[in-house]
């Protein structure tokens, strides 16, 4: 797609990265097919081509819009349309690209603004336990919308103290301790029986996903560095092999640190390096499974589903993995049989700023999964998880969960 930049991008690093993105576009269209926007609504606009053209009209000095912005909005940032692109097109850094050149020029409404504010100081603060906890003890006063959001309290489980040559760094992430703490100290439970013990850096805070998608780039790059000199010094000292993810989405966040970080001077080579060992720790389900087998008490027979989130599916382009090995395990599950690679409405903070498409989607995937009649439904993002239990009466898990209760 050939573009024209205006003078003032020019010289931009967003604009030129841009321009390089938007070149490899061929207009084929093939993106509107698996996007779940366009799904839903039908419009051109709302989908990964109409975006891009909205996009290059930017950067080519049209002035954009509230109605410009909207389309932008709606967007899940989801990549379903990168794994279903034939040219490689980046979409992901090109929306995050047109969304902060789209906000430098259009002014949002005071409460939008207010609510975007509140969400991406608020979900990464240390203030997020106290006040998870508070709504969990009057959960069952709140009004229905906000019930979604404030899972069950659950309890964490015990963390094992064995240690081991093999060692990992685990990111704990800023709202997954308070909401479903089981699913690290699962995470912890279930290397420690392979042999692998899970270290977690104190200094260690947010992926930094939360403000960097809402737009605020600079406070997102400052949560990424902290993270990394949290990280550096274990790395220095060879302790560790790895950094391992238990929820997709940071873990495609922290992947990207290399390619956001690479015009900083100071941190450009250890950001690369951070990307470089980072995974999922769904990776390590093909040696956890050599070493986990024989000390598996029971599996369960029951029927399970799976959500692979689109951070995982899309993002890491991680696909079937986690289905695979926990079959080799004994596991009894299936991805839903239509629309597997669709979103499932989370996406962070999209089902709280656009709610009424969140929620068609939500229901659409958990009708899909449905015809699996399963006992447990399980994904491998705390975001998916908690959205997908709220239209649900059906236990929503993390699939590490349910390895680690047949470990006993």
């Amino acid at each position: 797609m050939q573009t024209n930049l205006a003078a003032e991008y020019k010289s931009r690093v967003e604009g030129q990265e841009a321009e390089s993105i938007l070149r490899k576009c061929v207009h084929c269209g093939f993106c509107t097919a698996t996007c779940p926007t366009y799904q839903l609504l039908g419009d051109e606009l709302d989908g990964p081509r109409g975006r891009i053209y909205l996009i290059k009209q930017v950067l080519e000095g049209e002035a954009p819009t509230r109605k410009t912005q909207m389309h932008l909005d709606r967007c899940l940032t989801c990549r379903n349309c990168e794994s279903t692109c034939p040219s490689g097109v980046q979409y992901g850094h090109l929306v995050d690209i047109g969304r902060k050149l789209v906000d430098e020029k259009v002014a949002r409404p005071v409460g939008e603004s207010a609510l975007r504010w509140a969400l991406k100081e608020g979900l990464p603060s240390p203030l997020f336990a106290p006040a998870m906890k508070a709504g969990q003890i009057v959960r069952p006063l709140l009004p229905k919308a906000l019930k979604n959001k404030v899972p069950e309290k659950r309890d964490a489980g015990e963390r094992p103290t064995r240690i081991h040559e093999r060692q990992v760094l685990m990111l704990e992430g800023c709202v997954q301790p308070s909401m479903s703490p089981n699913i690290n100290s699962a995470t912890a439970r279930v290397l420690d029986a392979a042999g692998i013990q899970s270290i977690s850096a104190p200094k260690a805070g947010c992926c930094g996903a939360v403000k960097f998608h809402l737009n605020d780039q600079d406070g997102g790059m400052t949560q990424m560095r902290a993270n990394i000199d949290a990280w550096w010094p274990y790395l220095e000292s060879r302790q560790v092999e790895a950094i391992i993810m238990n929820a997709s989405g940071c873990g495609v966040t922290v992947k990207e640190y290399g390619h956001i970080l690479q015009h900083d001077a100071a941190y450009a080579s250890k950001a690369a390096k951070i990307s470089a060992l980072t995974k999922d720790v769904s990776e390590l389900l093909p040696e956890l499974v050599k070493a986990l087998k024989p000390k598996l008490q029971a599996t369960n027979a029951e029927q399970l589903a799976y959500h692979p989130p689109c951070t995982l599916q899309h993002g890491q382009q991680l696909k079937g993995g986690v289905e695979k090995h926990l079959s080799e395990l004994g596991f009894n599950i299936k991805t839903a049989s239509c629309e597997a690679h669709l979103c499932c409405g989370s996406a962070g903070t999209y089902s709280v700023l656009q709610p009424e498409l969140s929620y068609q989607l939500r229901d659409r995937k958990l009708g899909n999964l449905a015809e699996i009649k399963p006992a447990t439904i399980l994904s491998a993002n705390i975001g998916c998880i908690t959205h997908l239990q709220s239209g649900t009466d059906v236990p929503v898990r993390h699939w590490i969960e349910v390895l680690d209760a047949a470990l006993g």
